[in-house]
């Protein structure tokens, strides 16, 4: 299914360890919309403007959310939420776009380095708290930051 111009919502629901595991991660009707939120209000608009996006994690069906270590409240399990690397651009640079050039509720910079994050955890969630966050340590922990 076409999402918008560039993502379509087997991006989003491809998973190897629901394959590994057999877990059926198809989203409802009310999740898919919450994806294509997602699509519509911030990723094509990146991917416009920066070059292609790969999306590393998408939607979470709670099996596969459990199976992962996502948190119960993932906004990956409502499908507002994805894992992203840019392919043309470095993950800072899609995080600072995405800050300054979409409603967006989360931008969470995930491992890595803060100058080289692994990728972008961006959400859509109607929320729309803002948040700019950092991931590091075991556990994880979340830091406020500004980039």
């Amino acid at each position: 299914m076409q999402l918008t111009t560039n993502f379509t919502l087997e991006e989003f629901t491809r998973s190897t360890t629901a394959d590994r595991l057999g877990i059926d991660n198809t989203p409802n009707p009310s999740e898919i919309a919450n994806i294509k939120r997602l699509c519509v209000q911030i990723l094509q608009p990146a991917r416009l403007a920066l070059g292609p996006i790969q999306i590393s994690s998408g939607f979470r069906s709670d099996k596969l959310n459990v199976a992962v270590g996502g948190v119960p409240n993932s906004a990956h399990r409502l499908g507002f939420a994805a894992d992203v690397v840019p392919v043309n651009v470095g993950t800072l640079e899609l995080a600072k776009w995405i800050k300054n050039n979409t409603s967006f509720d989360q931008v969470i910079l995930e491992f890595g380095t803060p100058t080289n994050p692994n990728w972008i955890h961006v959400s859509a969630d109607p929320s729309g708290r803002k948040q700019v966050l950092r991931a590091s340590g075991t556990p994880t922990q979340y830091v406020s930051i500004t980039i």
